[in-house]
C-alpha cells in the first residue's frame, strides 16, 4: 500500500483521540506525518563531548547508507564511549524494578560519572560480564502466573548503548512503512497507517503473515565475530 518505494500512502493519518480517554493524553492527536524513509536524526547536544559522540554515530550511519553491502567490524568503541553509556542511562525508566544486584536507577546515579567510567573500562578491556536475570512471576486474571525477567541496571545500560549503535546502521535499511521495534514508532502508528490505507485505497486482501521458524539474516552487516564476547548468564529464580 504505497505510492512509491519507501513512502507511506498519505502524509497524514485520520484524527483519533488517545485510547486512555478521561486521562491526560500521553500521545497527541493523530494527524502526524508518516515517515517517507528514515527518521530525522536527533539534534546534537550542546556540549562538545555530546556532539563528538553523536557525530561518530552519524558517520557510521552515513557509511551504512552509502554502501548497503558494507560490513562493520569495529563498533565496540562506540558502545563503551562514556557519553553513549550516559545517554543510555538517562533513557532508562527511573522507577524500574532492580535486578539481582538490587541496584536502582537513583542509587547508581549518585556516583554516575565514576560508575560509567568503571563500566566503560570493563567493556574496553573485556572484563564486563552480564549478571543473571532475576525471574519474577506476575499473577494473571485467570489465576496463572506470567514469568518476567528483570535485568540488572548496568546490563540495561550496555544493552541500550548497543541498541543505539545498531540503530545507526539498521535505520538506513528500513522503509517508511516499517514500524516494528524502531525508535519513535509504535504499534499504534502502524495500525493508523493500515487504517488510512484501507480507507483511501481499494484493498482486496489483508494478509497477516506469521513466519515461524523463518531464518532472517539480521546480522548481514557484521562479520562473524560478536560485538561483545560474553557467556549467556543463567536465570536467577525468585518468587
Amino acid at each position: 500500500m504505497t505510492n512509491g518505494p519507501g513512502k507511506s500512502d498519505r502524509p497524514t493519518v485520520p484524527g483519533k483521540s488517545p485510547n486512555n480517554a478521561g486521562q491526560p493524553a500521553t500521545e497527541g492527536m493523530e494527524g502526524r506525518g508518516l515517515a517517507k524513509g528514515n527518521l530525522p536524526q536527533q539534534n546534537a547536544s550542546r556540549t562538545p563531548s555530546r556532539e563528538d559522540a553523536l557525530s561518530a554515530l552519524e558517520r557510521v550511519r552515513q557509511a551504512a547508507k552509502k554502501d548497503k553491502k558494507l560490513r562493520f567490524t569495529a563498533l565496540l568503541h562506540h558502545i563503551y564511549d562514556p557519553e553513549t553509556l550516559r545517554k543510555a542511562y538517562f533513557s532508562l525508566k527511573k522507577e524500574a524494578a532492580p535486578g539481582v544486584d538490587g541496584e536502582t536507577w537513583r542509587h547508581y546515579g549518585e556516583t554516575l560519572e565514576d560508575s560509567l567510567q568503571d563500566l566503560s573500562h570493563r567493556l574496553k578491556r573485556g572484563a564486563y560480564r552480564a549478571k543473571p536475570v532475576r525471574r519474577v512471576y506476575i499473577p494473571k486474571a485467570d489465576g496463572r502466573q506470567r514469568p518476567l525477567g528483570v535485568t540488572a541496571l548496568e546490563d540495561k545500560i550496555v544493552q541500550r548503548a548497543a541498541v543505539e549503535v545498531l540503530n545507526a546502521i539498521y535505520e538506513t535499511d528500513f522503509l517508511g512503512f516499517s514500524y516494528g521495534f524502531r525508535p519513535g514508532r509504535s504499534q499504534h502508528q502502524a495500525l493508523d497507517a493500515l487504517y488510512t490505507g484501507l480507507l483511501t485505497r481499494k484493498v482486496n486482501w489483508v494478509l497477516d503473515i506469521v513466519s515461524a521458524g523463518e531464518k532472517v539474516s539480521r546480522f548481514r552487516r557484521f562479520r562473524p565475530e560478536p560485538v561483545i564476547h560474553q557467556r549467556k548468564p543463567p536465570l536467577a529464580r525468585t518468587r
